[in-house]
C-alpha cells in the first residue's frame, strides 16, 4: 500500500469515475486500474463494482469502509510532510467563507498571532459548501462555514447567529428605524447572498420588484463599490460593524425580517495529530473573543465613519 494508490482510491471516491480520475491526476485510465487492481490485491477483497457499460463506480459495502482508513493514512502521511518541515512551529489550517473572515476573524487573527508566537496561521476563503470537501480531504484543520450539511467525518457545531438589518448611507432615502421592503427601490440595492435561507427570503419578497443595481459576492467589493449614497444593502451584523468602520451609515430593523445568520464550526472526525494542540488553543480563545465581541447595532440613527487610517493623515 502506498501513497499513489491511496489517492487515486480516494480521487476515484469523489469522481466515481475511472475517466475523470485518470484525467485529475495526469494518467492514464491503465495506471488507474493498475493502481486500483495492485491496492486490492494487497488488501484482499474488491473496492470497487465493475460493470460494462457503466461510466460511473460504484465501491462495494468494503470499499465503502476502507474510505475511512484511507484518509486517515493520507492525512497521516500529509503531517509526516508537515513535521519534517518544520518541527517547532505549530501550523493550523483554517478555511472560511469571505465574510467571516474580514468581517470577524481578521482581529481575531491579529490577537492569536501576538499571544501565540508558537503557532503558523494558513488561511483560506472558499464558498461553505466547498469547505467540507476541502476538510473531509484533510486539507485544512478547521473550518468555518454558514451551511449546515451531513457528513460521514465531519463534526459540525453551530458557533453563533446573527441579525440582519437595512443598511443605508447617512442620508438615507427611507429614513425610519423600521422598514418593510416594500419601501425600498430595488434599483438601488447592493446584493450579497449570503446564505440559502437567506436566498430565499430574497427571492420571496425583492426578486419579483426588480433586479439589483450590483451583485457581488465579497463584502471587500461591497465597500469598494459603494459610491452612491443611494445604495442599499441588507447585511448582518458582523458586516454592518466592519462596514461602519470605514463610512456613516444609517440602520434599520425590517419588518419582514430575513432569517438570522447561523455560522457553524466544522472539524474533521478523526483530525491531525501535529495540529490538535493548535486548535484547542485556538477553539479556546476564539470562545472568549466571541463573548467580549461588539454585537449592538445602533437602530434608527446615523452611526461609523472612523478608521485608523484617518489617524495616520
Amino acid at each position: 500500500m502506498n501513497l499513489s494508490e491511496i489517492e487515486t482510491f480516494l480521487t476515484i471516491v469523489n469522481t466515481k469515475s475511472i475517466t475523470r480520475t485518470a484525467d485529475l491526476l495526469f494518467l492514464s485510465q491503465p495506471t488507474v486500474s493498475h493502481r486500483l487492481n495492485s491496492l486490492e490485491q494487497e488488501l484482499g477483497f474488491p473496492l470497487v463494482i465493475r460493470k460494462k457499460g457503466h461510466k460511473q463506480v460504484e465501491l462495494t459495502a468494503k470499499g465503502s469502509d476502507f474510505i475511512t482508513y484511507a484518509e486517515r493514512w493520507m492525512s497521516l502521511w500529509k503531517e509526516t510532510q508537515a513535521f519534517q518541515l518544520n518541527q517547532e512551529q505549530l501550523l493550523l489550517t483554517i478555511g472560511c467563507t469571505d465574510s467571516l473572515n474580514v468581517a470577524l476573524l481578521a482581529p481575531f487573527y491579529q490577537q492569536l498571532l501576538a499571544t501565540q508566537p508558537g503557532i503558523d496561521l494558513n488561511i483560506q476563503t472558499h464558498h461553505s459548501s466547498e469547505l467540507y470537501n476541502i476538510l473531509n480531504n484533510h486539507d485544512i484543520d478547521m473550518g468555518f462555514v454558514y451551511h449546515h450539511l451531513h457528513y460521514k467525518n465531519i463534526i459540525s457545531e453551530r458557533l453563533y447567529e446573527e441579525k440582519l438589518y437595512l443598511v443605508q448611507s447617512d442620508t438615507p432615502a427611507v429614513e425610519k428605524p423600521l422598514v418593510h421592503t416594500d419601501e425600498l427601490d430595488p434599483s438601488m440595492e447592493l446584493f450579497l447572498s449570503w446564505d440559502d435561507n437567506f436566498q430565499i427570503w430574497h427571492d420571496r419578497w425583492l426578486a419579483s420588484s426588480g433586479r439589483p443595481h450590483l451583485s457581488i459576492d465579497t463584502i471587500t467589493l461591497m465597500y469598494r463599490l459603494w459610491d452612491d449614497p443611494g445604495y442599499w444593502v441588507i447585511a448582518p451584523e458582523s458586516a454592518i460593524l466592519e462596514l461602519s468602520r470605514f463610512r456613516r451609515v444609517y440602520v434599520s430593523e425590517l419588518v419582514n425580517c430575513p432569517p438570522n445568520r447561523a455560522c457553524y464550526k466544522i472539524k474533521h472526525k478523526f483530525p491531525k495529530l501535529s495540529s490538535e494542540q493548535a486548535v484547542s488553543v485556538f477553539e479556546q480563545q476564539l470562545t472568549e473573543f466571541l463573548k467580549n465581541r461588539q454585537t449592538d447595532i445602533p437602530v434608527g440613527q446615523v452611526f461609523g465613519g472612523y478608521s485608523p487610517r484617518q489617524e495616520i493623515s
